[in-house]
Parts: structure tokens; sequence; C-alpha cells
């Protein structure tokens, strides 16, 4: 094998698989401190044929409204096998894949809504994940995510700036990312934004332009 640097993509894909038997347990506090409702609220607002981008352990699996047709993507096998157990155990059909969020293996307009929850933060080239998210979404289709971001708050701004070196290394997690200028400058229409604990979560519910008749 190669002593070369490790591709950033091929680096987060073995964080995340080292970490999945421990992510269930080592997101908790996260949850309780953070997150509030927020995949609740993504979750239930999500209808049609749903893709979710950085499915993980699955532990949106069982807030999606019944009726959806659901597939899950994740860069991770291990992390895939673990939503896969989970998805059994709640007998709820998905069909879940193992992929790259930069480079949907999905024809274009191929789904109703696309969900991403606290995955843009890891996934090395965010814009571009975003911009596959829109490919992806069928015209009216409607992307939903949920992510820590940077702060609105100077102080809490300025310890993210100065953690962000670590946690990308180590966690290769990004404290300072705002993934809604990405939706913003693909073009996507911004129905809802709401951000919680001084700016540090963000949840977002934006639309894919119809298409014009000529």
């Amino acid at each position: 094998m190669s002593g070369g640097p490790v591709p950033e993509t091929e680096r987060v894909r073995r964080i995340w698989d080292a970490h999945a038997g421990s992510y269930d347990r080592g997101i908790r506090l996260i949850e309780r401190l953070l997150l509030g409702d927020g995949r609740r609220w993504v979750c239930s607002r999500a209808s049609g044929n749903v893709l979710e981008v950085g499915v993980g352990t699955g532990l949106n699996l069982p807030l999606y409204p019944e009726g959806v047709r659901l597939t899950g993507i994740d860069i991770s096998p291990a992390m895939l096998e673990r939503a896969r157990r989970r998805a059994a155990g709640l007998g709820r059909e998905v069909r879940l894949v193992e992929g790259d969020a930069q480079a949907l293996p999905f024809p274009d307009a191929s789904f109703d809504t696309v969900v991403c929850t606290l995955s843009l933060c890891s996934i090395p080239d965010d814009r571009r994940a975003v911009a596959e998210m829109k490919r992806v979404l069928r015209p009216g289709g409607r992307l939903l995510l949920l992510d820590h971001t940077r702060s609105s708050s100077r102080p809490l701004r300025a310890l993210q700036r100065a953690l962000n070196p670590l946690f990308v290394r180590f966690a290769g997690d990004h404290l300072l990312r705002r993934p809604l200028e990405h939706v913003v400058a693909e073009g996507l229409r911004v129905e809802r934004a709401e951000r919680h604990v001084k700016g540090m979560v963000e949840r977002v519910s934006a639309r894919k332009e119809p298409l014009r008749d000529a």
C-alpha cells in the first residue's frame, strides 16, 4: 500500500467506520443540548420518494411519515450495517446504498424530498454535496437540512474557530460551515430557515424551482 496521504473522502469514511459502534451513544448528549426536536422537524416534512443523504445508523428512520418511499445513502459500510439492523427492528422498508454524497449514484430528478441531518459538517466538499442534492430533486421537490453551524455569537464563533482545526483533523467535522449559504447559491428557494442555540444549529426547508412552461 502507498504511504502517501489518504484522500479526504477516504479519511472521512475510515473515521465513520471506526465510530459506528459508539455513534448512537455519543450523540445523545448533543441531541439533548443542541438539537431538540430538530430531527422530527425535518423528517415530518418529508413526502413521496425520499432520499436521506448521510443516513448513518438510521436514527431518523422512526421519524418519517408512513407512506414515504425511503432510500438512504452513506459513505460508511459500518454505519449502514447499523441502519440496516435498525430498519429491520422497526419493520421499516428502506433501500440502503453505500455511496458518496459528492457524487450521488442516482439519475437527475429522482426524488420528491432530499433529507440531510448532521452530515454536511463532515462531507469534504459540502457545496458539491448540496449541488448533488439539488440535481437529484425533482422540480418542485423539497430539500430539508439540519446541521450545526458557525454561531451567530461572536465569542462562541471565536471558540469554534479555535477548535475547528482539531475537529477537522480528528473527527472530519467542520465547525464553521453554514449550509444555507450553499442552498441559496444553488438557486433553491428557501421556505423556512431557523437558527437555534445562539445560531449553532440551523434547520432549513427549501424548494427546487419547478420547470417553467415554454
